[in-house]
């Protein structure tokens, strides 16, 4: 009897061990969990506005955002994110800082990429750098080939043309987004994938952007915001007629989306959406000036929370480093730039962008060459 008792209390004593030895794992981990998700929240806070000079600013006259996120741990390691610093130097001059930054935001897999390629090619002589934001959707394919390949295909594009008397960048750059569109589509594994495509090409005395679907391009000019491209929304008037002449629909399910399914009208690849979703892009080229500022090239996981005026306000802000910033987590920035950009994405999960969020900022102050 005594032995069966000893037993029964070994037993026990061993059953507590173990629950107890389980609860510390348990303890454990959820602190080691805690801290690893606190590596990865960040606080931002800024005021944007004019300044008065008096030392009062009027409601009006400021906004405030006061946002704390946390990036959650399966977020956080998942995410993709590309922060960069360059300078390029031309004729012993330093030109063109610029920073760049993705974001994953709450999605499951990053589809945007980014591109920067200084002095890609050249045109009269003239050094060009490519700055690229691709925003892919049904996958990250054709966003991912756009990034490797389309700025080779605008510099063969230049060479090719550039003794051409009638030089025309809306012709040029037509050509390059059909040629690239044709090369996806060669892929017949991604024949429901696409990617918009909002594209820079900086020389020393203009911007030519050209764009196919919902990202955006913005100088910030002499104070202002300049819209250098316009967003290719199903529901945008032009954009709506073209798709119903060609027997298409516009359907409004959780927004308008052609057919009820993308919500861009105009994108590289989606072969399945042919004629109603086009790979032409809309091109603008601007002559530079001493006022420029800075170009914002962003998708639309910025542009769907953020309006134009609002973030070269926060742009500007940033340069004058006029912007409290505090951020865990996010490594430390060396231009404002790089600063900048980073500070838009993280503003953009502030004020709720589940989409993924890739921006470049570049800085053209100073850098103007007279022609």
């Amino acid at each position: 009897m005594k032995d069966t008792k000893r037993h029964s209390s070994e037993s026990t004593l061993r059953r507590v061990d173990s629950v107890e030895a389980v609860t510390k794992l348990e303890n454990v981990h959820r602190r080691r969990l805690k801290i690893r998700r606190m590596k990865y929240s960040c606080q931002t806070k800024i005021h944007v506005g004019n300044d008065t000079g008096s030392g009062t600013v009027t409601e009006n006259e400021r906004r405030e955002i006061h946002e704390s996120v946390e990036i959650s741990l399966s977020l956080a390691t998942s995410s993709s994110s590309e922060e960069e610093d360059r300078s390029s130097k031309r004729n012993g001059s330093e030109v063109l800082s610029y920073g760049s930054v993705s974001t994953i935001g709450t999605r499951k897999e990053m589809e945007d990429a980014v591109s920067v390629e200084i002095g890609f090619a050249v045109k009269d002589s003239e050094k060009c750098d490519f700055f690229g934001v691709y925003d892919g959707h049904g996958g990250a394919q054709v966003a991912e080939a756009c990034k490797e390949r389309f700025h080779q295909v605008v510099a063969e594009e230049v060479e090719r043309c550039g003794k051409d008397d009638e030089w025309d960048w809306e012709r040029v750059m037509e050509g390059c987004f059909g040629k690239m569109d044709s090369e996806v589509a060669g892929d017949a594994a991604v024949r429901t994938v696409g990617s918009t495509a909002v594209v820079a090409v900086v020389s020393p005395t203009e911007i030519v952007v050209a764009n196919c679907g919902d990202s955006r391009a913005v100088m910030g000019r002499a104070g202002e915001a300049v819209d250098l491209s316009t967003d290719h929304k199903p529901d945008r008037p032009d954009e709506l007629m073209r798709i119903e002449e060609v027997g298409g629909r516009v359907i409004n399910w959780n927004g308008h989306r052609v057919l009820g399914v993308l919500a861009t009208s105009r994108s590289i690849g989606d072969q399945y959406l042919r004629p109603y979703v086009i790979s032409k892009p809309e091109v603008t080229v601007t002559k530079r000036t001493i006022d420029d500022e800075f170009l914002i090239l962003a998708s639309d996981g910025l542009w769907g929370v953020i309006s134009s005026e609002l973030a070269c306000q926060i742009v500007r802000k940033c340069f004058k480093g006029q912007i409290r910033r505090v951020c865990h987590g996010v490594g430390n920035q060396s231009s404002r730039a790089a600063e900048a950009a980073t500070l838009l994405s993280e503003i953009a999960l502030a004020k709720g962008s589940r989409d993924n969020t890739s921006v470049i900022v570049v800085d053209l102050r100073g850098t103007l060459t007279s022609s």
